[in-house]
């Protein structure tokens, strides 16, 4: 069985691409998926950091609230608004990071995508698909069902 054939056209492997080409492209985009997931992380300690510096704004009521002027102004001078690191808060890290690692990883995996497999993205997952599923099963079709 040519296992191949089974997947849409999308997913087949072109002509002339061996399998350790295949495995090439697909650790290739495992480790642009790994960094699709640290540019998430960071988005996510951009979001935390955002939130605890207004609930640092919360706080420096609350203590003047409470009488406790020194304490407030300490936490408003110090903390509140505070760079992350040196001339930068969290969106200017997330800047620097896509400007300097993210978008020129995408594009040389996108390049090389194209260059070698005609830009058919997944051909190891595809393989795997139909490596993995069971044949004749309803919920292990190749392909989705034609509308």
């Amino acid at each position: 069985m040519d296992r191949n054939s089974e997947m849409d056209p999308a997913h087949q492997v072109p002509a002339g691409v061996d399998e350790k080409t295949v495995r090439a492209l697909g650790a290739l985009s495992k480790a642009l998926e790994t960094t699709e997931r640290a540019r998430g992380h960071l988005y996510g300690f951009h979001q935390l950091t955002g939130t605890a510096d207004f609930e640092l704004g919360d706080a420096v009521r609350l203590l003047r609230e409470a009488g406790l002027e020194e304490q407030a102004a300490r936490i408003e001078y110090d903390l509140v608004g505070r760079n992350v690191i040196p001339g930068h808060w969290t969106f200017q890290i997330i800047e620097a990071y896509n400007s300097t690692y993210y978008r020129p990883f995408a594009a040389a995996e996108r390049d090389i995508v194209d260059e070698v497999a005609g830009g058919r993205d997944h051909l190891l997952e595809a393989r795997l698909k139909t490596i993995r599923r069971t044949p004749r099963h309803p919920d292990h079709t190749a392909t989705p069902p034609s509308a």
